[in-house]
């Protein structure tokens, strides 16, 4: 299933993308239409903490509502998607440096790391699919993405061992992790030059864990303005997704809603001589295979 947080008349609501049809089933509306108990949840981040109950209920609601319930199901032109997880309760965990060519590219004698280099972003930084990149032209020069697949928490777990963490995962998402590369030099760690409004644009959906086979083995695919920059898979990150589990949650509990951005490939902005960065008026559009295509433009 791939969930999406959606709005539509002022209601926001989370819903189940039915790809077939093109249109969005509100599952709160279909399980009041089914005349049960509304036990659904109306946030995401919600809907996640009550863990594998949510998913079993939403399966029911679904297949009931394809055969009692079309007015429930809302066409996708006619929503608007939202952030999956419109202000996450914490900030949204990064990996650097996860791609042998992108540490190259951004220094020739880059080190390669040996630990896993954790970094973060603020809440305040999500933005939803088709939302706009804010350029902050007072602010920086050097404005630049990085496409990237992203991990859904959904069960709570502290010191997970890498052959259980894929049982601690909800969905996959896709982030792009955008980046003031002049503020993040300046001053050293990540987190300011990351952490500006509007850059984390996340989704278009969250897609649950079981329609993954192998998340270390997806095609990922950044285009600005048509053109590829970014082509690699997620077999090509120096540490795997079982790998970054585990080495987070070593000393830190992760919980349900938590976000955790995997790593960019090689071909961001900063990589090419000269330098290719974001201006307003470009369009950023990253594919991840099996998880969707999460577009925004620059302003």
């Amino acid at each position: 299933m791939r969930f999406v947080t959606a709005k539509t008349d002022e209601k926001v609501f989370v819903g189940v993308i039915d790809e077939t049809s093109q249109t969005v089933l509100h599952v709160r509306e279909a399980q009041r239409k089914k005349e049960e108990k509304v036990t659904i949840p109306i946030t995401m981040l919600e809907c996640i903490d009550r863990g594998e109950s949510f998913i079993t209920k939403v399966i029911e609601i679904v297949e009931w509502a394809k055969e009692h319930c079309q007015d429930a199901y809302y066409p996708l032109s006619e929503v608007k998607l939202l952030a999956p997880i419109p202000r996450p309760r914490k900030n949204i965990l990064c990996v650097g440096k996860n791609y042998y060519e992108h540490v190259i590219e951004m220094d020739k004698e880059g080190t390669i790391p040996e630990n896993i280099i954790i970094f973060t972003k603020a809440p305040t930084t999500v933005i939803g699919e088709g939302d706009q990149i804010y350029s902050h032209p007072h602010a920086t020069n050097e404005l630049d993405y990085e496409g990237e697949l992203a991990i859904v928490i959904g069960k709570r777990g502290k010191a997970i061992p890498k052959e259980e963490a894929l049982h601690h995962v909800f969905g996959y998402t896709i982030v792009n992790d955008v980046t003031a590369r002049d503020i993040q030099k300046k001053h050293k760690q990540f987190f300011l030059g990351k952490s500006f409004d509007t850059f984390c644009p996340m989704g278009p959906s969250i897609v649950h864990h079981s329609m993954i086979h192998n998340p270390n083995a997806l095609h990922i695919e950044t285009k600005v303005n048509g053109e590829v920059r970014q082509s690699s898979t997620t077999a090509n990150m120096m540490f795997s997704i079982e790998e970054i589990i585990s080495i987070i949650s070593k000393g830190m509990t992760l919980e349900p809603g938590d976000i955790i951005a995997t790593g960019t490939p090689a071909g961001v902005g900063k990589g090419f001589q000269p330098p290719r960065f974001l201006h307003a008026g470009d369009e950023v559009a990253i594919t991840v295979e099996n998880v969707g295509t999460l577009r925004n433009a620059v302003k």
